[in-house]
């Protein structure tokens, strides 16, 4: 039997843990003071680079719905500590460092969280990836760098759902050591904008001046594979570079190559059995 780590002897042990993990990211964040993008521009910059808007109340799976009216309280409480901030040249977007501690004493509710393995849970705050789904999906699609980005990495947990952005282009945040971070190596200020509304989490990323380059983001060789422990999502994440002027695709990158255990009923799915390679075979189940 594996050895349990510290964190698993208990809610008391865990709490320990995290408070550690917590103080640890303060510390690394000091030589970064003053780096952190604050400042909160009343009016909005005048070039629009990217929109999205992410549907708050979705079917996932058997999750209660509870917890996703409790997200959308979650929600509606961090946005507008996000809202309409400006990201200098140089300076870096932290999530955690604009939205803080999402505890109980400030209003947020339990909500869905996934811990480690892909297991879903409930804590207060929860829900928050969305915000950070947004942000991240728009980001893909500028100028700026990303500099932390983790995510549920080998475990794909709800079935499509009205789906509009690819599967893996998620994000995973626990505060305020699991943050998402991107910084500002362009000659441009940005600013990004969110609010909610009855169904949806809108964003849009803006800009002092245009953008050279537009970004396509591409889902490729997407199908599910039948392997000798379960069935597995697979796909790559591709984005293009594509020159404004001439419309020219100057540079394609894999962001992300996914390979992901699904934790869901299977049925309706065409599967590719991996099972026996030299005799493949699809199957719709």
């Amino acid at each position: 039997m594996a050895r349990k780590l510290f964190c698993e002897l208990g809610p008391t042990a865990y709490r320990i843990s995290t408070q550690k993990e917590i103080l640890l990211r303060d510390l690394k964040d000091l030589p970064l003071r003053g780096k952190f993008a604050r400042e909160k521009g009343q009016e909005l910059l005048p070039v629009k680079v990217k929109h999205h808007a992410s549907l708050i109340r979705r079917r996932l799976g058997n999750v209660d719905m509870r917890l996703q009216e409790n997200k959308a309280v979650n929600l509606a409480l961090a946005a507008p500590l996000v809202d309409r901030v400006l990201i200098r040249p140089g300076e870096i977007f932290s999530f955690w460092r604009l939205v803080g501690n999402p505890t109980a004493k400030r209003g947020f509710r339990e909500g869905l969280v996934i811990a480690g393995g892909g297991r879903t849970g409930s804590g207060v705050g929860g829900g928050m990836c969305q915000f950070t789904n947004l942000i991240h999906w728009m980001v893909l699609h500028t100028d700026l760098t990303i500099v932390e980005h983790h995510h549920h990495d080998g475990v794909d947990l709800f079935p499509d759902f009205g789906r509009v952005i690819p599967f893996g282009t998620g994000t995973s945040i626990l505060y305020n050591y699991l943050d998402y971070r991107f910084c500002n190596n362009t000659d441009r200020t940005y600013q990004l904008t969110v609010w909610v509304d009855d169904e949806y989490l809108n964003g849009e990323i803006r800009a002092d001046a245009p953008q050279e380059h537009s970004y396509h983001i591409e889902c490729r060789d997407e199908f599910f594979s039948r392997e000798a422990d379960g069935i597995y999502r697979n796909n790559e994440i591709w984005r293009r570079k594509i020159d404004v002027r001439t419309g020219d695709c100057v540079e394609e990158t894999l962001l992300r190559k996914n390979h992901a255990k699904i934790a869901y009923d299977p049925a309706g799915l065409t599967v590719v059995d991996r099972t026996a390679p030299e005799e493949k075979k699809e199957e719709t189940l």
